[in-house]
């Protein structure tokens, strides 16, 4: 089955403010679910100029402790990987995110874009789509997609509401 998720959200700031503020928002006191993130590998096209990172992020397992129950979700922590192309001359970035941690079971894939907006060269255009479908489970396959799915929204409205 699975669980998508579509965001569109327009920031009355420039570019470069957003991104600047999205790629330091993790860790922060205001979320505890993120542990830690680190940059694991950052490069610079000379030719076109767009910057590469990928960063693996680590998360507390936020899976409610009833469901914690059965052992492939008893894991304390769960890693993400984000990879993501920053072209500031042509003021977008293209974001890749998915889950690092239980592959076999479940698939959670984030493509997201932050653009300069058509509306205004000082605002910026946030675009996000995520996706969960979870598999091998059994009859918990609905729950865990069900809880996936309204995880995934509430962090779209983080994302949304991060402070600039």
């Amino acid at each position: 089955m699975g669980i998508t998720v579509d965001v569109h959200q327009v920031y009355k700031y420039p570019f470069e403010q957003v991104v600047a503020s999205f790629l330091r928002k993790y860790p922060n006191p205001m979320d505890k679910n993120v542990i830690s993130v680190k940059i694991v590998e950052e490069k610079i096209d000379e030719s076109t100029g767009i910057i590469y990172r990928k960063r693996i992020a680590i998360c507390q397992n936020v899976i409610p402790e009833i469901l914690r129950k059965v052992s492939i979700l008893k894991v304390p922590s769960i890693q993400l990987e984000e990879e993501s192309w920053l072209n500031p001359q042509g003021r977008n970035m293209a974001i890749q995110s998915h889950c690092l941690t239980w592959t076999q079971y479940a698939s959670m894939k984030e493509e997201s874009v932050f653009r300069e907006s058509v509306e205004n060269p000082n605002w910026t255009e946030f675009i996000q789509r995520g996706r969960i479908s979870i598999t091998g489970a059994g009859f918990l396959n609905c729950i865990l997609e069900t809880f996936a799915g309204t995880f995934l929204r509430q962090g779209a409205q983080k994302v949304s509401l991060f402070p600039l």
